[in-house]
């Protein structure tokens, strides 16, 4: 007899439904406010709260990675997976801190949207050159991290219902469309908020339970220990990797359905209080998956006995085993949770970069478009973007964990360089801005697409700096916009 699927206990189904509800029931209650326009649609009319802001932009960043992904790379490595969180621990801390606050108070005074609108604000860029060329790696990286969630959310919930993957895949997909294309971006916020408070829930409680059932913490030590020593010691990594894994914080400043979290909010000043809120909630969730993976090795030793030898199985098979089956519900809509908080995020990206970016500002040439329009092109093509992505996960084969860093990889080194040295630095040129979106997205798929440089290390920490250089050097052989001073000034709270 098949053994029944950890999710089919009536009580874990209600936890899930009950989760599902919730998230249907933001989606319609937000949709009048986001049809008012393409700003509130886009940005919820930058009136969002500290609180909001902080577990949003936490939440949407972490995504399936953290829960999934990293999860299954403690299992796998062990201690030195910590590395992995530490350098977008602090590069977050920073924008919201420093840079975040300069981009609020220039997108507001400018009143741009999207990313490609502060980068044509930004350098003078009339000939809409700049936002094109922005657009591509958006849309080709956005594609792949949304396809990504995807993939996850048919892995977690074919593991804990008994679902094929492929029925997960349109479940996850089909929940994420609704409230994304129906609330727009409130909808999103309101949701990322209380998927934050999901995450944290499961991310404390399983660990802390696991850990307790294995017999406490020294006993976990001692279990990881006897297995082999490296699974304890910090240190057991290369050079190579240690850089790599460190290196994914320079995906931060780069990513777009970050950023917007930053442009949103009501008040620069509040970004202060909200980077205390968001830093907290960040090592809190990070610590928690890296536990949860430790426990997990402990408990089963080795990756053969997880459902389908794969450690990103780890999360769910943990939580079917070890909570009541009606917070073991909860624990799996922290899973959807993580995944739907990013994949509606970029959803609206990528729709903002087909309507607001390529449509209104390109090909309309400048002609009047009524609000409402915009909102309901907006709606199509996040839907059409949802589709492809789709497809895309469906043929999916790579860990969640190397497919999210390609496409968050890949965004940080097509945008971050250039995005930090404009809000700093008078000398960026325009051509440098394109010189370095070409090089980062250039160097990330050549370095990935290359089995010899990425045995080396990751291709975002090289693609990052390769970008870097472009920047500098293109922009200290051209000329800065003539308005310089203006536009300085422009990102300043005191103006």
């Amino acid at each position: 007899m098949t053994p029944a699927a950890p999710g089919s206990h009536p009580w874990t189904i209600a936890a899930f439904l009950i989760y599902l509800v919730l998230m249907v029931a933001i989606g319609i209650v937000t949709v009048r406010f986001s049809s008012s326009g393409i700003g509130a649609f886009f940005l919820g009319g930058r009136r969002m709260k500290s609180f909001v802001v902080a577990l949003s932009a936490v939440t949407s960043g972490r995504s399936a990675w953290l829960l999934i992904g990293m999860s299954g790379l403690a299992f796998t490595r062990g201690v030195s997976a910590v590395w992995a969180v530490v350098g977008y621990i602090l590069m977050e801390l920073f924008l919201f801190l420093y840079a975040g606050r300069r981009l609020r108070c220039f997108t507001g005074r400018m009143d741009d949207i999207t990313v490609p609108d502060f980068l044509e604000s930004r350098f003078e860029d009339r000939t809409h050159a700049l936002r094109v060329i922005a657009a591509v790696p958006i849309l080709i990286f956005m594609t792949a991290y949304l396809a990504a969630q995807f993939t996850a959310g048919g892995k977690s919930l074919a593991t804990s219902f008994g679902l094929s993957p492929l029925q997960g895949l349109l479940l996850t997909a089909g929940i994420v469309v609704f409230y994304s294309v129906a609330g727009g971006f409130l909808a999103v916020c309101i949701t990322d908020m209380l998927m934050g408070l999901f995450m944290i829930f499961a991310l404390m409680i399983l660990p802390a339970i696991s850990i307790l059932h294995l017999g406490g913490f020294g006993v976990l030590l001692e279990t990881l220990q006897a297995f082999s020593p490296r699974l304890i010691d910090p240190f057991a990594i290369s050079a190579g990797a240690l850089i790599g894994y460190v290196g994914i914080g320079l995906g931060s400043p780069g990513n777009p359905h970050i950023l917007n979290r930053y442009m949103s909010i009501d008040k620069p000043e509040n970004l202060r209080k909200t980077g205390l809120i968001g830093t907290v909630w960040n090592v809190f969730m990070s610590w928690g998956a890296v536990y949860i993976g430790l426990a997990g090795r402990a408990l089963y030793g080795d990756v053969s006995a997880l459902p389908g030898a794969d450690p990103e199985n780890i999360y769910p098979l943990l939580a079917s085993e070890h909570l009541h089956p009606f917070l073991f519900g909860l624990t799996i809509a922290a899973v959807v949770a993580a995944i739907m908080s990013t994949a509606s995020s970029q959803l609206l990206v990528a729709g903002s970069t087909i309507v607001r970016d390529l449509y209104q500002k390109t090909l309309a040439g400048g002609r009047i478009i009524a609000q409402k329009k915009l909102v309901f092109l907006s709606r199509a093509a996040t839907l059409i973007i949802a589709v492809i992505a789709l497809v895309f996960g469906a043929f999916a084969d790579k860990l969640v964990f190397y497919l999210v860093l390609f496409a968050w990889g890949g965004l940080g080194a097509a945008f971050g360089p250039t995005i930090l040295l404009s809000l700093y630095w008078k000398k960026v040129t325009r051509a440098g801005a394109i010189a370095g979106v070409f090089t980062g997205t250039a160097v990330q798929i050549a370095w990935y697409l290359t089995p010899s440089l990425k045995a080396v290390i990751a291709e975002w920490v090289p693609a990052f700096f390769m970008s870097l250089a472009a920047v500098v050097a293109v922009s200290l052989a051209t000329t800065p916009p003539a308005g310089i001073e203006r536009l300085m000034s422009c990102m300043r709270e005191d103006e």
